[in-house]
Order: structure tokens, then sequence, then C-alpha cells
């Protein structure tokens, strides 16, 4: 389970597609680009379990971006 999700557009124009996520996974920080293909770029250690990890991303930018 990711803890503490956060998101922020990359460039002030919030038009520009981009993320940039940071979230707690098994006591660890993450952070990571999130871009409009759905395609992450880790910023930190990549998660142990990333595929796991890439679906619960996928869905909670589905429900707090694109609704």
């Amino acid at each position: 389970m990711l803890q503490h999700f956060k998101f922020k557009p990359m460039f002030e124009n919030s038009q520009l597609p981009g993320w940039n996520i940071s979230f707690f996974y098994k006591s660890e920080r993450i952070t990571g680009e999130y871009h409009p293909d759905g395609s992450i770029v880790w910023l930190s250690k990549q998660p142990a379990d990333e595929e796991n990890v890439k679906k619960m991303i996928h869905e909670l930018m589905l429900f707090h971006v694109y609704d």
C-alpha cells in the first residue's frame, strides 16, 4: 500500500502534461516523474515490487487527475 501519495505538475503552466510524484512504500520514500503516457521515471530507488506499485500509481492518478 502506498502512503502519503502526493503529486504536483512538473511545470507552472498546468496545461503541459507531467507530474512529480512522491510517496512512501514499505517505509521507504519514493519519488518519480509520471508522464501522460503512463510511464514513470524513478528519481529515487526503484521500488522492489515495481509492477504492483505502478498499478497503484495509475489508479491514483486516474482518480485524482483524469476524473
